[in-house]
């Protein structure tokens, strides 16, 4: 049995989770009856979600309780490049949404609630990071989870060496049990692909497959094009071999857990593997999963205007700017708010004059194509998150001389 498990864990993960892959489709094509194999997606996707709070908080505590001076300079550049990306992913969505305008049939309204104003989805941000510490992780409330062990870490920088070696300890100790968990990436992946081919087969295509082309092809050039051309820029340097290895180690799990904070461990994996400093990707990987929304940007801004051109509403340059920037803070701020970016269309539809109704008829399509546009979104934000922590601290490696390779 060990040599079994041996040569499972000695095969590359990637190979490992294609073979998954391709089991799942298979199972969901020909024996969509097999539900039980939809009970290994949901376990390694519960497991990860389980886990990713705990390690969040004893990493973020750990790190800034033992950090050094110099990874302050790396903070400042990933933040810059977090929020660069998401607003130009917006800016890409307004140019695709003109360039290829898409009206979509409304007819019936969703019963959902959402935030009216970009005011809102502040205070829920600002409710979220003094929620209970406790109940931030158990709830997974990351804007939480994240000012709490800031301010617990800060507290322990003067606590004793050994105390600090007690938090290292346990930080080892949560990201042992995570590893643990990402050997079973295969299986989940196998059970979380028959369960969507099993369920809606190529049939999403139909009705909506203009809008969800409009926000795959937005989605693309932002991962392939604008992403690489920052990271690019910021290295000085070609990128695009990093940014392969970021959506094949990342991106793939991404697109089928479609949770960022699921994905936060096979992140903060893939950074070990990069030789980036454990101080520093603990705390910028979760950091990038709340404000790293190049997704969130795109969905919210090609949802809006597909709503305001479905009810012949004229939307200039000037209000198309404005709407970039609301869609930037608006998805900084989608993690703490009860269904993520899509109910924040309403909020982006109200500034272009689109009825309340209306814009919750447009939820309901988000939520038709969510199998694709979610996975997607995923999918780009996170394997972004490890694409800007690794650039930030190659750029920093680079100014003191030392030789990167990626």
């Amino acid at each position: 049995m060990k040599g079994l498990v041996k040569k499972y864990t000695d095969a590359p993960l990637i190979a490992r989770i294609i073979v998954g892959l391709i089991i799942g489709i298979l199972c969901g094509v020909f024996v969509p009856q097999a539900g039980f194999l939809s009970v290994f997606g949901n376990i390694f996707v519960g497991a990860l979600k389980a886990v990713a709070p705990v390690l969040v908080f004893v990493l973020v505590i750990s790190s800034i309780a033992g950090a050094g001076e110099g990874v302050g300079s790396c903070f400042k550049t990933v933040t810059i490049l977090y929020m660069a990306s998401t607003f130009l992913a917006a800016a890409a969505a307004v140019i695709g949404s003109y360039l290829f305008p898409v009206t979509i049939p409304l007819s019936e309204a969703v019963e959902q609630t959402a935030p009216e104003k970009l005011g809102d989805v502040f205070i829920t941000l600002f409710n979220n990071m003094v929620a209970n510490p406790v109940t931030s992780i158990m709830n997974a409330n990351y804007i939480g989870i994240l000012t709490w062990a800031v301010i617990f870490g800060l507290a322990l920088r003067k606590a004793s060496q050994a105390t600090k070696g007690v938090m290292s300890d346990l930080s080892a100790a949560v990201s042992q049990a995570v590893a643990w968990v990402i050997q079973l990436a295969p299986f989940g992946i196998m059970g979380l692909v028959f369960d969507s081919v099993s369920e809606y087969g190529i049939e999403i295509f139909k009705d909506y497959g203009k809008l969800l082309l409009l926000l795959v092809g937005c989605m693309l050039v932002v991962a392939l094009v604008i992403d690489p051309l920052l990271a690019s820029i910021c290295l000085k340097r070609n990128a695009y071999p990093l940014v392969l290895k970021c959506f094949k180690e990342s991106g793939i799990t991404a697109f089928f857990t479609r949770s960022s904070a699921a994905n936060i461990p096979v992140n903060m994996a893939l950074c070990e593997k990069l030789g980036l400093d454990k101080e520093y990707y603990s705390v910028s990987i979760p950091l990038g999963a709340t404000i790293n929304m190049d997704g969130a940007a795109i969905t919210i801004t090609v949802m809006s205007l597909a709503a305001a051109f479905s009810q012949g509403i004229r939307v200039n340059i000037i209000l198309a700017i404005i709407l970039s920037l609301v869609a930037t803070l608006g998805a900084c701020g989608a993690s703490g708010v009860a269904g993520g970016s899509l109910l924040l269309i309403p909020m982006a539809c109200s500034l272009l004059g689109v009825p309340q109704d209306i814009a919750m008829q447009v939820v309901g399509v988000g939520f038709i194509i969510g199998v694709v546009q979610d996975s997607l979104e995923t999918a780009i934000n996170s394997s972004g998150d490890v694409l800007f922590t690794a650039t930030a601290e190659f750029r920093k490696w680079m100014k003191e001389g030392k030789e990167v390779k990626f």
